[in-house]
């Protein structure tokens, strides 16, 4: 027995990239569904499930990629794409439906996209880790957003209100959570710059 066995590589169709790419189909399930049931009880709650369930997966192959050591190189790339295109899927629904302001639909996706491509960019210098800021933004995120396609204010009018509260509650941590990224981000590289400045 020997001490530098390698591990097997891991196989690029593992549960967690399967989940991911589940997650990637539902985006446009999720937009037909938005856009045909936009007053509708039955089909609100239809669109909020679908909601969801693809952050569910999100939780899911997050927790079996660690847990079982099946991180990947594609899962890296693609699940924050997942993430950011269902989630900007449903803000913008939610804005077609006059729910959500434009405004607060087009800062956030823009923080997130920014973000997205702020990490890979920097991938070369090593990846950017998760921080309480943005796990914080992510929670706020998806709660705001369930609250908001399902139909609460047919029952009880004020629950409108509560779920623009919860988008702009979203909105600063969003706000707060890019611009922690963004230093990290820029520590980040500076650090690995000038390790390789003293390498040389």
């Amino acid at each position: 027995m020997t001490t530098n066995d390698q591990a097997p590589p891991v196989p690029l169709w593992n549960i967690a990239n399967i989940l991911t790419m589940i997650r990637c189909a539902m985006v446009p399930i999720f937009i037909v569904l938005a856009a045909m049931y936009p007053e509708d009880v039955g089909g609100r709650l239809l669109v909020a499930g679908v909601f969801v369930l693809a952050m569910i997966t999100d939780f899911l192959d997050g927790h079996l990629a660690r847990s079982r050591n099946l991180i990947t190189d594609f899962g890296k790339i693609v699940d924050p794409i997942a993430d950011k295109a269902m989630t900007g899927a449903a803000l913008v629904m939610l804005s077609v439906w006059d729910y959500v302001p434009w405004w607060m639909t087009i800062l956030i996706l823009v923080r997130e996209f920014g973000i997205t491509i702020m990490r890979f960019t920097i991938l070369k210098y090593g990846a950017l880790p998760a921080n309480m800021a943005g796990k914080a933004k992510t929670m706020v995120q998806t709660i705001a957003i369930t609250v908001c396609l399902i139909p609460f204010e047919i029952w009880w009018a004020p629950a409108r209100w509560v779920g623009l509260a919860l988008v702009a509650l979203a909105v600063v941590l969003t706000v707060w959570s890019g611009l922690v990224n963004l230093k990290d981000g820029l520590r980040l590289r500076r650090e690995a710059l000038a390790e390789q400045a003293r390498g040389a």
